[in-house]
């Protein structure tokens, strides 16, 4: 813990966004920062809830961020997706975007976060003082400063609060954040998928009746059958999603092959299945009296488009950058520079996702044909295929 029980930052979630932030920090070394994590991660590695068999697609800016930091993503089993396909199911609109068009080598590297997590934690980082497996039982805010009562029985002050640990934060609502959620009605079903064809670098995102379906490069090993891989994320409804989780191998294949097609062959296995409810999540006044919140916590959002985390490491980008030179971190000025400045970037994000679920989990006829006329318009219309890409890359501002 920081000399005198003080820090000038306290970050409270020890995930990818939290991590990323408290490695931010140390490396800029303007401020005294403390992370505290309810979990063990540094003994159980598989404990820890942001960290688990998620398989999530880095956005180019993200990538480039965490290549910065230090981390080595071919660790994470980094595979790069090079083209996407984005269509309608049972209709003839699609889009089909190549990183070559736009002068990269890839959208970016789909990863997997339990694997990335095993770099990003920093425990045992230099200059950064890491309690794991505490919790914080109490806050009291003052003029210029916040102060917490840790569940190891020792008080910890602080000039700013950072809150990185996710929707269902109780110090949040201590706090007094106001949170606004909305249930898709959608699970999203995972597994990693092999098929007989190659994927070479092909994400697929297919809006089916039930919700999208995406199929994202990707295996956890470098064995002889890695570039046949996938990651599965099915939405189904709750309750079809429960069902599926406990279908024989067989008969999930082959509801999964009606779904997907044979543009890469049949399916030759899936690994193990989880599932998880999908629900808009989201504080809009995301600042507070010395304390901010980010990522999960300031907004979890549908994965369709796969944005998510992408979000949440720009929140980290710019609060970090706007730290680097704040005297006073917590100082309202400083906090309300921060607000401002990403104001527009979440709006446009959860916008984008929010309207594409909504749009192609509608069957009305008239927006089924606007939908699919708009899909064949990005097809041929560079203009409106270099606003998408820009954004979902996390270069839209």
């Amino acid at each position: 813990m920081a000399k005198n029980n003080q820090s000038d930052i306290v970050i409270v979630g020890g995930g990818a966004v939290g991590s990323a932030l408290a490695r931010l920090l140390v490396r800029q070394g303007s401020h005294s920062v403390t992370l505290i994590d309810a979990n063990q991660f540094s003994r159980d590695p598989h404990s820890h809830p942001g960290f688990d068999a998620r398989v999530i697609a880095l956005a180019k800016r993200t990538e480039q961020a965490l290549t910065e930091l230090g981390v080595d993503l071919k660790k994470a089993f980094a595979t790069p997706i090079e083209h996407i396909l984005v269509s309608d199911q049972g209709f003839i609109g699609q889009t089909r975007l190549h990183a070559s068009d736009y002068q990269l080598s890839s959208f970016g590297q789909v990863v997997g976060i339990q694997a990335l997590g095993q770099q990003l934690f920093p425990a045992g980082l230099p200059q950064l003082s890491v309690l794991e497996g505490v919790t914080v039982d109490e806050v009291n805010q003052s003029a210029d400063s916040i102060e917490l009562q840790l569940s190891n029985g020792s008080t910890l002050t602080a000039g700013l609060l950072v809150l990185a640990d996710g929707g269902r934060s109780e110090l949040a609502d201590k706090l007094k954040f106001k949170r606004s959620s909305e249930d898709y009605g959608q699970s999203a079903l995972i597994a990693n998928v092999q098929l007989s064809e190659p994927h070479n670098g092909w994400a697929h995102e297919r809006f089916t009746p039930n919700g999208p379906l995406a199929l994202l490069p990707f295996a956890e090993d470098d064995s002889s059958d890695y570039a046949n891989c996938y990651s599965l994320v099915w939405t189904l409804s709750h309750d079809e999603a429960e069902a599926a989780l406990a279908w024989p191998q067989a008969q999930f294949i082959s509801r999964l092959q009606q779904q997907i097609g044979y543009r890469h062959g049949v399916i030759n296995k899936v690994g193990s299945r989880h599932s998880y409810p999908l629900v808009l999540n989201q504080i809009r006044e995301f600042t507070g009296h010395r304390c901010v919140v980010v990522g999960n916590g300031a907004q979890a959002l549908h994965p369709i488009a796969g944005q998510g985390f992408n979000l949440g490491l720009r929140d980290v980008l710019a609060l970090a950058d706007i730290l680097e030179s704040a005297a006073d971190p917590g100082a309202f000025a400083v906090l309300n520079q921060y607000r401002q400045s990403r104001v527009k970037d979440k709006a446009t994000t959860i916008g984008l996702t929010d309207g594409l679920v909504r749009l192609f989990s509608n069957r009305y006829a008239p927006l089924v044909a606007g939908r699919n006329a708009g899909l064949l318009a990005m097809e041929f219309c560079d203009g409106l295929s270099q606003k998408f890409v820009r954004q979902t890359m996390g270069f839209g501002q």
